[in-house]
């Protein structure tokens, strides 16, 4: 029993010197992901982080250098203790919340359906396990939810894609531009496709078939620019 009084003070001595090390290492975290929310352009931030837990024998320097291992998700990042000119290293474990305004369904949105500006508003959210929330709500007007997405819910990039702005089966407008001339055909996409997209596009005159990149609703330009695939008496010239 004397032995254990004897030894109690110091332990409270460890658990003492260990507070500043934990908050060195909260402040740490704490930091990072403030830098990571602004890198994701995300408005509002609002961050608070702790150890999740203090490692089982102290660090044999009095300042260890602390750098990060993990942070791809604010509720369990991990850091290392390094001392330097030693090489001792702990693991040491971190949570953190993020909190931000991000952008959130108003109303239920059904899946492959443009969202509009009607349909989302910035609101504060816990978005510490969702990486890809967005504060821009440009970015993501427009898009389509890829499945149903209920009233409430935060918009994650992952569940959004651009819109189709060509249909398999359409009738396309091929544009073909070399310097101020512009010469365009009637085409049918033979896929469908987003902007930017490259499709298989029928000349409905010629019949042959073409690479095109979609440029817009209904418009695509060949990849390959080539004469056969435009037909004289199907031209206009703007």
């Amino acid at each position: 029993m004397k032995w254990g009084l004897a030894c109690l003070p110091l332990l409270l001595s460890a658990a003492q010197a260990a507070e500043p090390l934990a908050a060195r290492v909260a402040a740490a975290a704490r930091q990072a992901v403030i830098e990571q929310a602004e890198r994701d352009g995300l408005q509002g931030v609002e961050v608070e982080a702790e150890l999740a837990a203090l490692p089982s024998t102290p660090p044999s320097c009095a300042e260890p250098r602390i750098e990060p291992v993990d942070l791809r998700q604010p509720a369990h990042m991990r850091f290392v203790l390094v001392c330097p000119g030693v090489g001792a290293r702990q693991l040491v474990n971190v949570r953190a919340t993020l909190s931000a305004e991000v952008g959130v369904a108003l109303v239920a949105l059904n899946a492959n359906q443009p969202i509009a500006e009607r349909d989302v508003a910035l609101e504060r959210r816990d978005i510490s396990t969702l990486p890809d929330a967005s504060s821009d709500l440009a970015e993501l007007v427009g898009m389509s939810p890829r499945r149903a997405l209920r009233a409430g819910q935060v918009l994650q990039k992952r569940m959004l894609s651009a819109p189709l702005l060509v249909r398999r089966g359409e009738s396309v407008r091929i544009v073909a531009r070399s310097g101020p001339v512009e010469v365009t055909n009637a085409g049918e996409a033979m896929d469908p496709g987003r902007l930017n997209e490259t499709v298989r596009v029928r000349n409905s005159r010629t019949g042959r078939i073409l690479r095109a990149r979609i440029t817009g609703a209904g418009e695509v330009v060949p990849v390959e620019m080539d004469s056969n695939n435009m037909a004289a008496p199907d031209q206009s010239r703007d």
